[in-house]
């Protein structure tokens, strides 16, 4: 008797898919969740997101006229989306197998993929921070005096005020800290303004007020050396203008059930001053002493 995959068969193993796609993006993004979003709406194109200036109140003499007048200073960033997408491939065989392990797979595939592209966009815009100044420099640990350095950078600049502040950096690059840390006793719960469900996985500690997680997506160069970042929320923004689809398209010939997934976003810089990027190195760690 010839089989053949249904209709039926084919939704069911797109909704597991989904699914685990949409889960997965979610959970394994760290620097997507410690950022602005923004969404486009239909029938936009851009958003044009404004800044305004700092204003200072004078002192006033009784019946003295004030005659200085402050700026609103405002300055805009224009910003759009593009698309990305995948293509996956259920064949009829693999479909009447009726196994939800294999979509679960497929899925987890995806949204590892999504997550990946997402972390790796936003961890590109670290360099430009700071008008592309950075803190710390090539082949420095980043033990715990050099971490509080940045962060009384960061204090001495106001990047509280663009929302909760964060270090991310590399695993390896965080590890001569953290060592120091948790022989103080200094970890301790996410703080506020990030989300513990999407995040503990990446969290590693607080110092000062500043939560510090780690990023294996972060990029360690030839010399042994990677750029992470400190930073407020407000410092950088993830713009969506269409949020994870999902079509299927038959090819009878391959015997077979196309998936394709699109998602429309970009990632932008949004205020240069609420933040800065951070060298250390970040080259493999000893495990034998």
């Amino acid at each position: 008797m010839i089989q053949a995959a249904t209709t039926g068969q084919l939704a069911n193993a797109q909704r597991v898919v989904i699914g685990k796609v949409r889960y997965t993006a979610e959970h394994n993004a760290p620097t997507i969740n410690m950022v602005e979003k923004m969404t486009l709406g239909k029938g936009e194109k851009s958003i044009t997101a404004p800044k305004v200036g700092q204003v200072e109140w004078a002192n006033l003499a009784d019946g003295v006229d004030m005659t200085d007048s402050e700026d609103i200073g405002m300055t805009t960033t224009d910003l759009t989306t593009s698309e990305v997408g995948i293509k996956m491939i259920l064949t009829d065989k693999l479909v009447r197998q009726e196994n939800e392990d294999v979509f679960t797979m497929t899925g987890r595939q995806i949204g590892d993929g999504l997550a990946r592209k997402k972390d790796k966009d936003i961890i590109a815009l670290f360099s430009a921070l700071n008008g592309g100044v950075t803190l710390g420099a090539a082949t420095k640990l980043l033990t715990l005096d050099n971490l509080a350095g940045c962060i009384g950078v960061a204090q001495a600049g106001n990047f509280r005020f663009g929302g909760p502040v964060a270090v991310v950096h590399h695993p390896n690059a965080i590890a001569a800290a953290a060592r120091k840390v948790a022989t103080a006793g200094g970890t301790y719960p996410i703080p506020s303004g990030f989300s513990e469900d999407l995040l503990k996985d990446f969290y590693r500690f607080t110092l000062d007020s500043v939560a510090v997680f780690h990023d294996g997506n972060i990029v360690t160069d030839v010399e042994g050396d990677s750029i992470g970042a400190i930073f407020s929320k407000g410092a950088l923004v993830y713009v969506e203008s269409q949020g994870f689809t999902t079509e299927r398209q038959r090819d009878a010939s391959l015997r077979a059930t196309e998936l394709v997934a699109v998602t429309d976003y970009g990632v932008f810089e949004l205020d240069d001053v609420l933040g800065a990027p951070m060298t250390y190195d970040s080259a493999a760690l000893v495990t034998t002493t």
